[in-house]
């Protein structure tokens, strides 16, 4: 996803308000959900939902009882209410507990069995389906599940390691238009001034990226790419710019599926919508902020950023949110190549000198490795390291590994991966594997310790000698080893040179055969880090 400037007040606004639903981290262990059907009445009356929904689960244990993720009301009359469970024809018993909802089963099932259990609940929900209006005054109904917030208005196991096919048929008033992840299966006027939606995705998602969005739209088919229709789902009011801007999908995805593999999903949807997030990475039905809309191509490198994730995220899911950056990183950094691939080598640079600036500030005000497990609240990894440090890893990679190599793993990944979850780890054993290189010391310094290096360098060219010498210390509480390149001028004179930088000072002398008045660090931009350069 992409954040919105303003979003350091929405985290605090919706970590405020997920405390509650922070407490179950971790999908119910002895089942894994093979697929979910939501059948959900939506109205103009009110704010209130019904659901009944189908969820087949494959047991992995002998269980007597099953968990899924439901926030029960709260307080204020928000929240979800069950009023029936069922297997089949058997009516279950089950109970309700902030936000877990259990059900008894009529005998324990055997692991590997399957079963498919129906529960019809209502409420109104508090998140995760924001009904609000639109910018012209239009009521919308959008989801907005990241990270754990579907389960504030469907029944699921609200975590990325449990993924399954998902299917929505919404009933709203006729006047609105659904859309959703998948393929569009019917869409029926009914007798009562409604209309009956039901879209159907096969491939396994995360609940994160499960999603429906209920609207008045504009759509338009901007064009197909390797038989996978392109959309643009706007308000009407932003007809003309809206598919202009959306449009641009049609540049971006075709070098996603050369560089990394085939396109996942049967359709790619570009929804201008009510997303907290300035870009949400919906499984083929991406979510738009309402005002990214501009008509100009300054939405390109939005849609690349959540185009890439319909890869990396959504296809490749991380295993935890601890490693977000398996998904932010790579769209963050899928994102800079595509740009590069566009408009040239200034560009990339460009985007990667301004990524380096933000996680050195981030460095500043908090100290955290870019795999992060110390926290549970999963709003605060949406952050420079998760992104832009991540971006940077994938960078250095590319950088010492050569290119031909960084794609190689990077298609061997997704294709070992596609449709599963990962970790770090995977990543790692899959880089060395392709790169037959032992690459430990370099996941483990650039994502498993906080901060990078920070270099104070001395220099003083000494004339007799005709030699540089100079004394690199790294200033850090953790040490790395890293290549620095340097670059030793003289107006249009310059010699490079590669430092293994291993110890807490490297001093050395670089023999040069003229006088140099200027030293530049990082001159090919290859290094996260920051320095500051003192002459002697």
């Amino acid at each position: 996803m992409a954040m919105k400037k303003s979003y350091l007040a929405l985290v605090a606004i919706i970590t405020f308000t997920m405390a509650r639903g922070q407490a179950n981290n971790f999908r119910d262990p002895s089942i894994d959900v093979q697929h979910y059907l939501f059948q959900l009445k939506l109205s103009d009356s009110d704010d209130h939902i019904e659901g009944d929904a189908l969820i087949r689960v494959r047991f992995l244990k002998p269980a007597p009882s099953i968990s899924f993720d439901l926030v029960q009301n709260n307080h204020e009359g928000k929240g979800m209410l069950v009023s029936l469970v069922r297997a089949g024809e058997q009516e279950l018993h089950f109970s309700q507990s902030d936000d877990i909802m259990r059900i008894d089963l009529a005998k324990v099932a055997g692991a590997g069995t399957e079963k498919e259990f129906e529960i019809q609940y209502a409420g109104t929900p508090s998140n995760g389906l924001i009904i609000s209006k639109n910018k012209y005054g239009d009521r919308t109904f959008f989801a907005d599940n990241w990270p754990n917030r579907a389960h504030y208005w469907i029944p699921c196991n609200d975590h990325p390691s449990d993924k399954a096919a998902v299917e929505f048929v919404v009933t709203a008033p006729a006047r609105y238009q659904v859309v959703g992840n998948g393929i569009l299966e019917e869409e029926t006027n009914l007798d009562d001034h409604t209309k009956l939606t039901h879209w159907k995705e096969d491939v396994a998602l995360p609940t994160k990226v499960m999603a429906i969005g209920v609207a008045a739209f504009a759509v338009q088919q901007a064009g197909t790419i390797a038989c996978v229709p392109v959309f643009s789902w706007v308000f009407p009011e932003n007809k003309k710019a809206g598919f202009y801007d959306y449009g641009l999908a049609l540049d971006i995805l075709p070098y996603f599926m050369k560089q990394v593999g085939p396109y996942p999903y049967r359709k790619l949807a570009n929804v201008q919508s009510k997303t907290m997030f300035g870009g949400m990475e919906n499984a083929s039905c991406i979510f738009y902020e309402e005002n990214s809309i501009r008509g100009d191509r300054k939405t390109e490198s939005l849609l690349a950023h959540e185009i890439a994730h319909q890869w990396f995220g959504n296809s490749v899911t991380e295993n935890h949110f601890s490693n977000l950056w398996l998904s932010e990183g790579f769209a963050t950094y899928m994102t800079d190549l595509y740009l590069e691939s566009k408009y040239g080598q200034d560009t990339l640079n460009k985007e990667l000198l301004e990524q380096r600036s933000q996680v050195i500030q981030f460095a500043k005000q908090r100290q955290t490795p870019v795999v992060d497990s110390s926290t549970q609240k999963y709003m605060t990894l949406l952050n420079p390291n998760s992104y832009q440090k991540g971006g940077w890893v994938l960078h250095m990679l590319r950088r010492r590994l050569g290119d031909s190599i960084f794609w190689k793993a990077i298609s061997t990944y997704y294709r070992s991966y596609a449709g599963k979850n990962a970790n770090t780890e995977d990543l790692q054993r899959v880089f060395e594997t392709v790169s037959k290189q032992n690459l430990a010391v370099f996941f483990h310094q650039w994502l498993y310790i906080p901060g990078h290096p920070q270099l104070g360098i001395q220099w003083k060219y000494e004339a007799k000698a005709k030699s540089v010498r100079i004394r690199i210390e790294q200033k850090q509480p953790s040490l790395f080893d890293f290549p620095l390149q340097i670059a030793l001028k003289s107006g249009n004179i310059q010699v490079l040179k590669t430092i293994q930088v291993n110890k807490k000072v490297i001093s050395l002398n670089i023999p040069v055969a003229f006088q140099p008045n200027q030293i530049i660090t990082d001159p090919q931009i290859k290094l996260l880090f920051e320095s500051s350069i003192t002459e002697q």
